[in-house]
């Protein structure tokens, strides 16, 4: 991608904003010419000035020279704090088009891409666009207008100097260009370095009990060392590149302003220009000089920039494999469902995850669910029970088959209205690093307090967070590390009595509790599970005894259904794992 290119990207970010980049720009061309006119100013103050001998003549030409600087002075604080304003704006908006076009896709995303590196683009990347679009990128405009009006300037007051000094740009264009698409390079490698490091870092402290308990800090001490000495070591090579730019723009243009001063020194001498004309020219040389050592280190931030804006627009221009469809809504197809009838229909479903193309999960998978039925999912681990689950909240489309919800496939719907009617409780219970209120809230964000306590009753949690130093406003810390699991685990199950949708998916919500908790949250789910499609994934088959069903997977395929009772006398798996936890009773 071309700089021009990754410019051209952020355009759509910058339309809304048309007023302040033109107010920008016309403080930026105020600037520019109240710099350039400087040099006329310092050429009156000494030939029509000092040279006069006139005070009158030095008070008017000092002060048209201050005029000029006031100006300046204005124009740059309306530049500074506009390009600032318009850098921040667009950077805040760029960092949540990407969060939110990333809550879009689909978990196979995530498993292809760390969090921790998507995070280094979100953060450290686009704080460099921000220096960029805030500075770095009004620099080289007011460098370049610096450049094209003082070389203006120099040609109309004395064309054989300026000559002189143009032959010295080619010298400075070139290594510009060259060392220019270096660094770009290396920018891009340096961030992805730098991704890896905060990758490693997160990865470790998140786990940093395992870290603990298997006394592993001297080693992931050394490799985090590794990671980050070989960041340092790319930014050495960025550096030097940089940094040998600015010497060859800097040695070459000041070279070619000491060889015009000789030049210009024996004119003053011969009588052919006057000191203030020098002075003048001097001054604008100088003018061109600096802009053109601006230049070359700007292009090395927008190149560096560049290298950024490819990482948030690989973000950015990813689609999402699960999308949603237009069919109507969700709740007439469920209100017209009659209890008793077809509510949920797999039909031959083969699925793969993406990260094992060749692996299937679930094979010819074909199984019907009633309204208000409960339904079991037992087997061994790998038999394909938590897969189910994430292809009903469609984490994943199947390879093949089809699921139906009364009469359309679950794609035909709008995603986050299929996703309504469901109320997941996971084993594995997410909780963020805010209070238990906004925690419990998560399920529905248009409730009120009242009746978030009232579901945190009814699953047993209120005794515990009434317990906690805030209550309901306790920070729970990052995963609720300030939970046990059964408390965590009550938490999950609040939140899906909160949900109230019409299908549960319970994976094992009662694994993590104690005996007189289980009987409590068993009896409160009971209430729960009334008149709602529950499918169950049972890890310990006493939970679900008296499902109205139970389904026995094995690699994928149902292998047997039935009751508990029936499936004694059908199925060897089903025994074998009834026997292993009840002993011989059976």
């Amino acid at each position: 991608m071309a700089l021009g290119t990754g410019i051209n990207t952020f355009l759509p970010f910058l339309k809304p904003y048309r007023r302040q980049v033109v107010l920008a720009l016309i403080a930026l061309v105020i600037t520019a010419g109240a710099m350039l006119s400087l040099g006329k100013g310092v050429q009156f103050l000494i030939d029509k000035g000092l040279a006069s001998g006139s005070e009158a003549g030095l008070t008017q030409t000092l002060l048209v020279f201050l005029s000029l600087v006031f100006l300046l002075g204005v124009g740059s604080f309306c530049r500074f704090y506009l390009v600032s304003w318009v850098g921040e704006r667009v950077v805040a908006d760029i960092r949540k088009a990407v969060f939110s076009h990333l809550l879009t896709l689909s978990p196979s995303f995530f498993e292809d891409n760390s969090p921790s590196e998507i995070q280094s683009r979100i953060t450290s990347d686009t704080t460099l666009l921000q220096s960029v679009i805030g500075s770095s990128l009004s620099i080289a405009l007011r460098s370049s207008l610096m450049l094209l009006g003082g070389i203006l300037f120099l040609l109309v007051m004395h064309f054989k100097l300026t000559l002189i000094l143009l032959t010295c740009v080619p010298f400075v264009v070139v290594p510009v260009l060259y060392f220019g698409r270096r660094v770009r390079s290396l920018s891009r490698d340096s961030q992805d370095e730098v991704a890896n490091v905060g990758r490693y870092l997160s990865q470790a402290l998140r786990h940093i009990k395992v870290v603990q308990a298997f006394t592993h800090e001297r080693h992931d001490e050394e490799r985090f060392s590794s990671a980050v000495e070989q960041a340092f070591r790319v930014s050495v090579k960025r550096i030097t590149q940089r940094s040998l730019l600015t010497l060859m723009a800097i040695l070459l243009s000041m070279g070619g302003i000491g060889v015009m001063l000789w030049f210009g020194g024996k004119d003053v001498i011969s009588g052919a220009i006057s000191a203030g004309d020098l002075a003048s020219f001097l001054f604008y040389s100088i003018i061109v000089a600096g802009a053109v050592t601006a230049l070359s280190e700007v292009i090395g931030e927008l190149q560096r920039a560049a290298g950024a804006a490819e990482r948030i627009m690989e973000l950015l221009n990813v689609s999402s494999d699960i999308t949603g469809g237009q069919e109507g809504s969700v709740d007439s197809e469920n209100s017209n469902m009659l209890q008793g009838e077809t509510f949920i229909e797999l039909n031959q479903v083969t699925f793969c995850y993406p990260t094992r193309p060749n692996t299937p999960v679930l094979k010819n998978l074909s199984l019907t669910i009633k309204q208000g039925e409960t339904v079991a999912l037992v087997g061994p681990s790998g038999a394909g029970k938590s897969t189910l689950f994430e292809l009903l909240l469609r984490f994943y489309d199947p390879q093949q088959g089809e699921i139906r919800f009364g009469h359309h496939d679950i794609k035909d719907y709008d995603l986050t209205q299929w996703r309504h009617q469901l109320a997941l409780v996971p084993q594995e219970t997410a909780l963020f690093d805010q209070s238990v209120l906004d925690n419990l809230g998560y399920a529905n964000r248009e409730t009120d307090k009242n009746a978030i306590i009232d579901a945190a009753k009814r699953a047993n949690a209120d005794e515990f967070i009434q317990l906690l130093d805030k209550g309901y406003d306790t920070r729970l810390g990052e995963d609720g590390v300030r939970l046990s699991g059964g408390q965590r685990q009550r938490i999950a199950i609040a939140r899906a009595i909160l949900k109230d949708a019409p299908i549960l998916l319970l994976d094992e919500a009662t694994s993590a509790l104690d005996a007189q908790s289980e009987h409590k949250v068993q009896a409160a789910l009971k209430l729960l599970m009334a008149d709602r499609t529950t499918l169950v994934i049972a890890h310990r088959l006493a939970t679900v005894l008296n499902a109205d069903r139970i389904i026995v997977l094995d690699q994928g395929q149902i292998i047997a259904q039935g009751t508990h009772v029936q499936l004694l006398e059908e199925c060897a798996l089903y025994k074998r794992l009834a026997d292993l936890q009840f002993g011989n009773m059976n």
